[in-house]
Parts: C-alpha cells; structure tokens; sequence
C-alpha cells in the first residue's frame, strides 16, 4: 500500500498533549492519526460523539465570572440546592 503525506495545523498544545499520550501508549501520532482514518473510513462516521460540553455555555461562564468577582472582593457566596438547580435551567 502506498503511502501519501498529509499535513494537519493543530494547536501547540494539544499536539503536545498527544505526542505524551502516544507514548505512553507504545504508537506515533502518525498511527494515531491512521487509527481515526481507518476507522472513520470504515464507519463512514466520526468514531466519537462530537457535542457542545453545557460547562462553556455563555450563561455559565457568565455565573462564573459573577461568583469569581463576588470571592475576589470577599464577599460569601451561598447558594441552596434549590438555587443551584435553578441555575442549571436557565
């Protein structure tokens, strides 16, 4: 089988996380990369959910932000189950 190369941009980061994750597991990126390939050839799918993680969403971060400005300027954060819940649908 011939081979063919391909290039990929990805962040810093993460391609350094993978390069360690490749070697703790015995394998390159490049048979990482063949790995997904081939699956994904074969399922004719991304082998893998691909969703939103609700934890970014703009109305948490934004909460998150409030409750981080409210501890830096020394103010006691309490919520009750029943608040925190109501958060979580908004």
């Amino acid at each position: 089988m011939s081979q063919t190369l391909i290039n990929v941009r990805i962040d810093e980061d993460v391609k350094k996380s993978m390069e360690e994750i490749c070697k703790e597991l015995g394998i390159t990126m490049s048979a990482a990369f063949n790995i997904f390939a081939r699956k994904m050839s074969r399922e004719k799918r991304i082998p893998f959910d691909v969703s939103i993680d609700p934890f970014y969403s703009e109305s948490n971060i934004n909460t998150l932000n409030k409750s981080i400005k409210q501890l830096e300027e020394g103010k006691i954060i309490k919520k009750t189950l029943e608040e925190l819940k109501e958060m979580e649908n908004e």
